[in-house]
């Protein structure tokens, strides 16, 4: 595994620790690091998806969902995280 992949992936697992503790902030914080820091990455893609939840989850604003839609519109549009969140321009 490439290193810029092999770190998004570790980012990723402190990311999903956060999430699982409801740690909201800290979650979206690591998951738009992982965006910024490593966006050539399949984790990207990943992490803006699971940005997108994690806002949703703590402010139960579906337009948090919409906006993450509307992202990947201009980023990582040909991932399977795209397709998944495609649902959400609606």
């Amino acid at each position: 595994m490439p290193p810029e992949d092999f770190l998004a992936q570790l980012h990723l697992g402190l990311a999903r620790v956060a999430f699982a503790n409801q740690q909201w902030n800290e979650a979206e914080r690591r998951y738009r690091e992982i965006v910024e820091q490593y966006p050539k990455t399949e984790t990207a893609a990943e992490a803006l998806y699971w940005a997108g939840v994690v806002r949703y989850k703590a402010s139960g604003d579906a337009a948090a969902l919409k906006e993450t839609a509307h992202q990947f519109q201009s980023r990582c549009t040909s991932s399977a995280w795209a397709k998944k969140a495609s649902v959400w321009a609606a």
